[in-house]
């Protein structure tokens, strides 16, 4: 309408998400600040690890701080060539690629392999960089029920396009579950499509020595299943990486848009990447330090066994998870808070995240604040905390009392 301000809207859309308990805002974070860190996704505890960041430091002052440009132009170093080199590796593929994110590498593997004319099956539970590569793929998109391998079938029995992928998560970045990966397989195989599976939360966490659910399932060989993955996770660095069969490389090369026209991914972030993936080969056994932290935290408050890093606490309405949060964070736990559209309407929740640093005494401090903000009884028998559960008793106490 004839003078309106042009962003008259943008208050009313505000008002509108406060009063739904949706509004979000920045809160940077202290380097030295004294928190119990269980919101972050470093699983692995790498991210201030001295070997990950003086690999990080050596590649700023061997490269510089940026990539200067694209990698078909001047972003691509020897560094980059040997990350992926090393990550294809470990995770017995026959190349990789690295693309300046997790979220940049899903949307150019799903949108180069698909296009007009294909199919795409997705979970109903992925992530949104997987929701925005198939609204950007102009491939026909059958989102199907979380999980349910039998609404995949269907879908690619029904299908009328030549070419289709299915497209999962292989740990749900929500709720921790696992992709039937083995069921999924098998449905591509018998309808001639291609697996697409995204292995951020998996990488680290599952398979032998952190290689991941696809290889845990026996999959890495299979030239008809696409990995992505991020660097920003169990690897405690940035980026991320397309892990396929040559000609699927050499097809993005060709054609991924976020990789032709996105500026390198930063040699600091590259050379601290590698340097987490030669930490984690030398290391394997935190990949299963990080499960047991993880089921032993989720053991502290009762919450349900975990089979990756995350324990997830529902608690309903928006606003009782913002304040269960703040409320930790005050105490000196910072916990994960997600809300619509994370999450379904009426699923507010707080999620956890194990590391595999996570020392009895974290666990019991977690357990001592949660306890005291959620109102949680200790768990029977005592083991989840180890010898630590009368001083987290006594911390839940004194939590108690300050409120």
């Amino acid at each position: 309408m004839a003078g309106q301000a042009p962003f008259a809207w943008l208050a009313e859309e505000a008002h509108r998400r406060t009063a739904a308990g949706l509004h979000r805002a920045l809160v940077p974070r202290a380097a030295d600040r004294d928190v119990l860190d269980l919101a972050s996704n470093d699983y692995l505890g790498l991210a201030r690890d001295p070997r990950v960041v003086e690999a990080g430091v050596t590649a700023l002052r061997t490269w510089g701080a940026g990539s200067t440009g694209s990698r078909l132009v001047t972003g691509s170093t020897q560094l980059h060539a040997e990350l992926e080199a090393e990550l294809a590796a470990f995770l017995a593929a026959p190349r990789a690629l690295v693309f300046s994110s997790g979220y940049a590498a899903n949307l150019g593997a799903l949108s180069a392999l698909s296009g007009p004319g294909a199919l795409v099956v997705s979970d109903a539970g992925n992530h949104a960089s997987i929701v925005d590569a198939c609204r950007v793929s102009r491939a026909r998109v059958a989102v199907v029920g979380h999980r349910d391998v039998a609404a995949v079938r269907a879908a690619l029995a029904a299908r009328s396009e030549p070419r289709a992928l299915v497209v999962t998560d292989s740990v749900f970045s929500v709720d921790g579950d696992l992709a039937p990966l083995a069921g999924l397989h098998a449905a591509c195989r018998d309808y001639g499509a291609l697996l697409v599976v995204d292995e951020a939360h998996g990488l680290g966490v599952r398979g032998p020595g952190g290689r991941g659910l696809v290889h845990e399932a026996g999959l890495s060989g299979a030239a008809d299943v696409v990995r992505t993955v991020t660097l920003s996770k169990s690897l405690g660095s940035q980026g991320g990486a397309v892990v396929a069969a040559e000609a699927v490389v050499e097809h993005l090369v060709d054609v991924a848009r976020t990789f032709i026209f996105d500026t390198g991914l930063a040699p600091p972030a590259a050379g601290a990447a590698l340097g987490a993936l030669r930490v984690l080969r030398a290391e394997p056994e935190r990949a299963a330090l990080v499960r047991d932290r993880a089921t032993r935290l989720a053991a502290s408050i009762e919450a349900a066994p975990p089979t990756s890093a995350i324990v997830s606490v529902i608690l309903g309405e928006p606003g009782r998870a913002v304040r269960a949060a703040q409320e930790c964070l005050a105490y000196g736990v910072h916990v994960g808070c997600f809300r619509p559209p994370s999450v379904p309407a009426g699923t507010s929740r707080l999620r956890l995240t194990a590391r595999a640093t996570l020392s009895d005494a974290d666990i019991a401090r977690a357990f001592a604040v949660l306890d005291a903000v959620l109102g949680a009884e200790p768990a029977a028998g005592g083991d989840a905390v180890g010898v630590a559960r009368d001083a987290a008793l006594q911390t839940r106490d004194t939590v108690r009392a300050a409120r």
